[in-house]
């Protein structure tokens, strides 16, 4: 049978160096392929030049048996490709059925007496939304709406499109484990419908469950693709990286000491925060755990000075804030990796080495003139991306957008690295990123905590907080439900400690 998408030794080149190299996969009709590799191994470029931001510089596409060359992401569009990202492509300033509708609006009339037909947008609105099981107005608008609901408005559009070909881009990074069940629901009933899909993602258990093939890219080439019924976790990533990994997480070396660097008292925030008690001590990795609304990413904003809070009090070497910003923060040597690395850790449009000396600046600057030093800023750059292990081409060329996720985010590190700060808090540093690269950032922690930093550990993967972590602090709605030393942890206690609803005064709010 033809395949819905074959490309044929399909190759593309950025600043000298090879994204994708002679790749040759196919998916057919009735059929789910789950792609899967490290950070820079070359997926999101290839599912680019499948959608038309990017062209190849050599090799074929064929879609439905054709060759397939599309200039641009519009031409994707008009052959029925349609793309779920990882970051949603959602105006937030407008209605679901404005999103829906973007590319042309139904109407009713002629020539000057043509208006949109509301009536008809509202009613296939509806429809699309109730294929994905979402009852909301069709007049909502999005920036009202949970990542989860975002994430099905876009598979609402797809299927207005009547999209052949779906590519799914990591599209699990912010839903819950309810959320992704119902992804899969509607990803089985289109596969039932004949549609083609790809399925990208990182986490290697998910793309077993739903899959029917799987293809793994390594360093921008194809390694194999083959029926899943072939694979297993382990197999899959000595695929991914080349190599078998023995270990998920190193080693701490590092000796948590008694010595406060953070503390948090009685941080309270009406209907967001109440009376949260929290510390972090030289050396130590402390881990903080809660299920979505738990209040983990706004406790975060509040203590680095991105938000307000209303009574309480943040104090750093001993020493309290006595007003909450974060320009006090940074001269405090608080440094926040943020858990939106694209919209509110990077300039993407920028080169690297000037993202990684955003934060620390004034320390080339000229004690006079202000001007800064070019040649010692760079130096000092490059050896933190040379630290941090960056896979990059020229840093004072090459833009961050043009990384992949794992090496942005060591872009975002780097630029705290390179400020020395005393305190990290780290909000879901591996989100979005491969089992290799979580290995490495893993490795960062436990280097920051040895060299005698206090680190906040943000996470909603348990499993690697457990493994990384001293101590695991548990939020729920707003408030500290637990207190775990890493003799104590217990993945069924510290869940239920993260269910509980409402303290009355009662929770254990000490940290």
């Amino acid at each position: 049978m033809t395949p819905v998408l074959e490309t044929q030794q399909i190759s593309k080149t950025f600043f000298g160096i090879p994204a994708v190299r002679e790749v040759s996969i196919r998916v057919g009709a009735g059929e789910i392929l789950g792609l899967i590799g490290q950070n820079g191994a070359g997926k999101s470029t290839l599912m680019n030049l499948i959608g038309g931001v990017v062209q190849p510089d050599s090799g074929l596409m064929l879609y439905q048996g054709k060759p397939y060359a599309p200039r641009n992401p519009a031409d994707a569009t008009r052959a029925r490709i349609a793309f779920i990202h990882q970051e949603l492509n959602l105006f937030t300033n407008l209605t679901i059925a404005e999103n829906i509708f973007i590319e042309g609006f139904p109407t009713i009339g002629r020539g000057p007496f043509r208006f949109i037909d509301r009536a008809a947008v509202r009613r296939h609105t509806r429809e699309v939304l109730a294929a994905v099981g979402l009852d909301l107005s069709p007049d909502m608008q999005v920036d009202r709406m949970s990542p989860g609901e975002r994430q099905l408005a876009e598979i609402a559009k797809a299927l207005y499109l009547d999209a052949s070909l779906i590519i799914f881009d990591e599209p699990t990074t912010s839903l819950t484990n309810r959320e992704t069940e119902k992804l899969f629901e509607i990803m089985r009933r289109l596969r039932e419908q004949g549609k083609a899909l790809v399925y990208i993602s990182h986490i290697l258990t998910d793309v077993l469950a739903i899959s029917d093939q799987i293809a793994v890219m390594r360093d921008g080439l194809l390694v194999t693709q083959e029926p899943a019924r072939n694979f297993d976790t382990n197999r899959m990533i000595a695929l991914m990286v080349g190599r078998s990994i023995e270990q998920l997480y190193p080693e701490r070396t590092s000796v948590p000491t008694g010595e406060p660097l953070l503390e948090l008292r009685g941080i309270s925030a009406k209907g967001i925060v109440e009376n949260v008690h929290l510390k972090v001590n030289r050396g130590e990795v402390v881990g903080l755990f809660g299920l979505m609304g738990s209040g983990r990413t706004e406790l975060a904003r509040m203590l680095f000075g991105l938000d307000t809070f209303e009574q309480g009090e943040v104090r750093v070497n001993d020493r309290a804030l006595n007003r909450s910003s974060v320009r006090q923060s940074i001269r405090h040597n608080i440094a926040f990796v943020t858990e939106n690395r694209r919209e509110e850790g990077l300039l993407m449009n920028i080169n690297i080495a000037d993202n990684i000396a955003l934060v620390s600046l004034p320390a080339f600057a000229g004690k006079v003139t202000q001007v800064i030093n070019q040649h010692e800023m760079v130096s000092a750059a490059g050896q933190v991306a040379n630290q941090l292990q960056l896979k990059s081409g020229s840093i004072v060329v090459q833009p961050a957008k043009s990384l992949s996720g794992g090496n942005q985010q060591k872009v975002v590190v780097a630029k705290w690295l390179l400020s020395k700060p005393s305190v990290f808090i780290m909000d879901e540093p591996t989100r979005g990123i491969d089992v290799g690269a979580k290995y490495e950032i893993y490795s960062i922690i436990d280097q920051l905590a040895a060299s005698g930093s206090g680190v906040l550990f943000i996470s909603s993967e348990l499993e690697e907080l457990m493994g990384m972590c001293d101590r695991i602090v548990v939020m729920s709605r707003g408030e500290v439900f637990g207190h775990f030393t890493r003799e104590e942890f217990d993945q069924e206690a510290i869940l239920r400690a993260a269910f509980r609803e409402s303290s009355n005064g009662n929770g254990s709010n000490g940290a």
